[in-house]
């Protein structure tokens, strides 16, 4: 067979289930390309993370005897096969983004079920072991670790020592759940060696228990990483003020951690929010400007005002 592949999203992130599905197919000894309209398929598979608020779809290709779309950007329903989601990932797909680095998920599902995420919806309100790190990681110097919540896995802690044992500089690109953190995991996040870690802290509401956690790490961790304890995802136009926002901003700063803006439904966002998003989250502008409300829009602004 001759099969095309179509990164509906882009090709700015690695598409894992394309990846295991040119890996599977490879292994069948069929032909695998990037789908092209001077092409003829087969079977073209057509992956989509994102809905349409943030991906837009493109029309099926016309020349392919076979369609087949997945991903959740189609629904919440659509899954691998069990044979192709154990794959190993055909990292060649992505030479450039995949360079080194390894991309994959040790668990899934999540037990917040929190009602801006899909997590719950697609994976099950459940964080369950789903794989060894040998599944998707092969000595790579770098993991890009895409869990949604790992810490709730019962099977974390033996999780953690296997990203310590690998050696690898790990991005933990998800919002470890800062809730869940205790002496006892600090000590096995502080035996991975990192190159990122992030956590979050969504709603006012859970402010005590995020600060506890956070204040227990920062006190226990070994070193900050690049001149702070993490990155702390806030999530902001769901449900949180304007002063909620920067009062979380302004908190995270003075504990060490790096505060990023995560914005809801960024289309239909304020623009107010739209300038803090882009003054917080580049530290170089939060370093020449101190006090979001001396920002106004840009730099050039306020060294003319």
């Amino acid at each position: 067979m001759k099969i095309g592949l179509l990164d509906v999203d882009s090709y700015h992130f690695p598409n894992l289930p394309l990846m295991k599905l040119s890996a599977h197919h490879k292994a069948q000894g069929d032909t695998v390309e990037w789908w092209s309209e001077t092409g003829s398929y087969d079977r073209v598979y057509m992956s989509k993370v994102f809905d349409e608020t943030y991906t837009s779809d493109i029309p099926e290709p016309v020349n392919a005897a076979e369609i087949v779309k997945g991903g959740t950007g189609y629904g919440l329903e659509n899954r691998l096969p069990d044979e192709i989601e154990h794959t190993y990932p055909d990292y060649s797909l992505y030479p450039k983004l995949t360079k080194d680095t390894a991309y994959g998920f040790l668990t899934r599902g999540c037990c917040r079920g929190c009602s801006f995420c899909i997590v719950s919806a697609k994976e099950g309100r459940q964080s369950r072991k789903v794989a060894d790190l040998s599944e998707f990681w092969s000595g790579q110097k770098h993991i890009k670790l895409l869990d949604p919540n790992l810490l709730a896995c019962p099977d974390h802690p033996a999780l953690l020592e296997q990203l310590a044992a690998s050696g690898a500089y790990v991005d933990f690109t998800q919002g470890l759940d800062a809730r869940l953190l205790t002496p006892d995991n600090i000590a096995l996040l502080n035996l991975v060696k990192k190159s990122n870690i992030h956590f979050a802290w969504d709603f006012m509401s859970e402010s005590e228990e995020v600060l506890r956690g956070l204040n227990l790490y920062s006190n226990l961790t070994n070193k900050k990483l690049h001149g702070n304890y993490g990155t702390v995802y806030c999530l902001t136009n769901y449900g949180t003020t304007m002063e909620e926002n920067l009062y979380r901003v302004a908190v995270l700063d003075r504990m060490g951690y790096n505060p990023y803006i995560m914005i809801y439904d960024k289309p239909h966002a304020p623009h107010e929010l739209r300038q803090l998003q882009r003054w917080c989250n580049s530290i170089r502008i939060r370093k020449m400007v101190p006090k979001f409300e001396d920002y106004r829009g840009g730099i050039k602004k306020c060294n003319t005002s």
